[in-house]
């Protein structure tokens, strides 16, 4: 089995307690010389500076890629650009251009009046500039507001055509979810590379909430398997067995990247990593 190519998401700090969780995680998760790292944007853009405080410090001080979230919610067109014209200063040149969630209690997405529309409309502005190397969300499992596997299938050809470099797809648990979209994709002319997205389950009652608001669909047999595994202690080990487990599938089907949603939280991330053979390749800088 050949090694991955790996990369990490992180969200943005909001107290010191979590920074100091953020480049702990950092330091455990950069010597595994991931091919880029992510930060993630809150929904309404509620961590837009926080984002953009995090994305400058990594790209200043870990010595790895940052591709930084950029979301249409809550910002004019101008606003939107002007940020992603500050990363660019900062030698930032990757974007994961997403539509973004709407602010809690919102309800259904609704465009600023100055704002992009879509994600398809953030790609094709953000294209034009020539600045940035630019990433998409794609959905394995429909996502909420899509009628549809094939109308997703569709907007993400949008988004390519628009001028989108590669995908990251949302988390899913089963390989074969993957291959299903993967071949959709192809069959509709879509080109761009799509990374698998990874979630290690660190607490299964949260990610089973995640799950539920993005539309990912959880197989009955691994409800079933985390409450035994919850009852007799045994969490974390079924986490790094079944997550090492659709990995290995994955590679196993032709897949050279992995993107992992970390959550903050290294351990569980770094020890399926390791049961991939990505292992530290580099000495890592500290924050100055």
């Amino acid at each position: 089995m050949s090694t991955p190519r790996i990369s990490f998401e992180f969200f943005p700090p909001q107290s010191i307690e979590a920074c100091f969780r953020l480049w702990d995680t950092l330091g455990k998760l950069a010597p595994l010389s991931p091919e880029f790292v992510s930060v993630t944007y809150g929904a309404g853009g509620t961590t837009r500076d926080l984002t953009h405080d995090a994305v400058k410090t990594i790209h200043a001080n870990y010595g790895v890629a940052v591709a930084a979230h950029l979301t249409c919610v809550n910002a004019t067109r101008e606003e939107t650009l002007a940020i992603a014209d500050s990363y660019a200063e900062a030698g930032v040149t990757e974007i994961v251009a997403l539509r973004g969630d709407p602010p809690k209690g919102a309800g259904k997405f609704t465009p600023h009046p100055e704002g992009f529309a879509s994600s398809v409309e953030l790609v094709e502005a953000l294209a034009k500039t020539g600045k940035f190397h630019l990433r998409v969300g794609a959905y394995p499992d429909p996502h909420p507001e899509a009628e549809n596997l094939d109308a997703c299938v569709e907007f993400l050809k949008r988004k390519v055509d628009a001028g989108a470099n590669s995908a990251i797809t949302q988390f899913f648990f089963e390989a074969d979810t993957f291959f299903r979209f993967r071949d959709a994709c192809a069959d509709a002319g879509i080109t761009a590379p799509i990374i698998p997205g990874i979630l290690p389950v660190n607490n299964w009652t949260r990610v089973r909430r995640f799950a539920s608001a993005c539309g990912a669909h959880i197989p009955a047999w691994v409800d079933e398997a985390y409450e035994k595994a919850i009852r007799d202690d045994r969490e974390t080990l079924l986490s790094t067995a079944l997550c090492t487990e659709l990995c290995t599938d994955l590679i196993e089907g032709g897949v050279e990247d992995l993107h992992f949603y970390t959550l903050n939280t290294p351990e569980l991330t770094r020890d399926i990593c390791a049961a991939l053979g990505v292992t530290p390749k580099q000495a890592l800088a500290q924050v100055a």
